[in-house]
């Protein structure tokens, strides 16, 4: 069995569904006065369409006790 995916994962704390919604929106907007903040709070940048097939066969690889 083949497993692909898409897109990044929400960023811990961001709210659930609803919050990341508004996040990618502030992201998005470079005229949000929010917009430095939340990339800021982020680390700098964010790609919501970035996708790390490896990173994630290796988190999903731990065994989670």
């Amino acid at each position: 069995m083949r497993v692909e995916g898409s897109g990044a994962s929400p960023p811990a704390g961001d709210g659930g569904a609803l919050g990341y919604g508004e996040f990618l929106e502030v992201i998005n907007d470079s005229e949000s006065e929010r917009h430095r903040e939340m990339l800021e709070w982020r680390g700098g940048r964010f790609d919501p369409e970035a996708f790390d097939l490896e990173m994630v066969n290796r988190r999903l690889g731990r065994k989670h006790v």
